[in-house]
């Protein structure tokens, strides 16, 4: 047989395969925008034009796009104008974002940004906004309200910095919120021990008394603590705060209550047996006191014989 002065068929395929390898190594070599991870675009920007970009993106309510550039912006020129305004306005995209993580990260925005620039001509807005951050995410009455006294305490603090801005009089308003949802909490703790541990729930209702005056829902304070001076034995106080309830609410849905059930009547009952009982315990210590007396006139007058 004659040998064919052709290459096998096996050496034709792999000479191209190897060919193509080396070309591709080569065009990876020379492109850097192929074979691999590609250069994010975003880098090319200056800050100008990626704080430009984010504006755009925050405007379209595309608030991730947005991040993205504003703090590229702030990355590029951390110290300036520019810089600080792509910092800010990173943080803003967490807050309107909304939901439990983009609120914490809004809230480590702004107080980055106040460590970095404390005398911004931004820092009242900048404080006020780490507040509400805070605010978005209190919890329910029921619930621990540990987020809700450092709402309170960042609203205060809008106050007490910046009492001149145009944001001191918003954070008085939301500290009335604050206070309210913190009362409430107490309320809520008073409503169930009213419940299940009666004797436990009057120095909550208390609190709420003394502590909040300002308390919306103070009808229902005094329609539970009517209770709860019952409950802890005080009648002349639980019908002290009745009455106050029938002052200040005639029209309540709570002093509509106080009508149709009896609390009322247990209260003056309650009252009247202890008012007994004190007149009785009175006479008892008189009679006790005029024995003592007598035993004490015999027994002079035993020493005076004896002599």
């Amino acid at each position: 047989m004659s040998r064919s002065v052709f290459p096998s068929e096996g050496r034709r395929t792999r000479l191209p395969v190897a060919a193509l390898g080396l070309a591709a190594i080569l065009a990876c070599g020379w492109i850097t925008t192929g074979c691999g991870s590609r250069e994010d675009p975003l880098l090319a920007l200056s800050s100008a034009e990626a704080l430009q970009m984010g504006h755009e993106f925050l405007e379209a309510k595309k608030y991730y796009q947005a991040r993205r550039h504003l703090l590229h912006a702030f990355e590029v020129s951390p110290n300036s104008p520019g810089g600080r305004e792509g910092l800010l306005l990173a943080a803003d995209t967490f807050y309107l974002q909304g939901g439990e993580a983009n609120l914490i990260q809004a809230e480590s925005k702004y107080r980055d940004f106040l460590n970095r620039f404390p005398t911004s001509d931004k820092a009242a807005y900048v404080q006020y906004q780490l507040a509400n951050s805070l605010l978005a995410r209190i919890k329910r009455a029921d619930r621990d309200q540990s987020i809700t006294q450092k709402a309170y305490d960042a609203f205060q603090e809008v106050i007490r910095l910046y009492p001149t801005s145009e944001y001191a009089g918003q954070a008085r308003e939301q500290v009335r919120v604050v206070r309210d949802r913190m009362a409430e909490h107490e309320m809520t703790v008073g409503r169930f021990y009213l419940s299940y541990l009666p004797t436990s729930a009057l120095p909550r209702f208390e609190t709420v008394l003394e502590e909040y005056p300002d308390y919306t829902q103070r009808d229902e304070l005094y329609f539970y603590l009517v209770e709860a001076y019952l409950h802890a034995r005080k009648p002349q106080e639980g019908l002290d705060t009745l009455a106050r309830l029938r002052r200040e609410f005639p029209d309540s849905e709570y002093t509509r209550k106080l009508a149709k059930g009896k609390l009322e009547k247990s209260l003056v009952e309650q009252l009247a047996a202890k008012a007994a009982a004190e007149a009785a315990q009175e006479a008892e210590t008189s009679e006790g006191d005029a024995d003592t007396t007598a035993s004490e006139g015999g027994q002079d007058s035993t020493e005076v014989d004896g002599r």
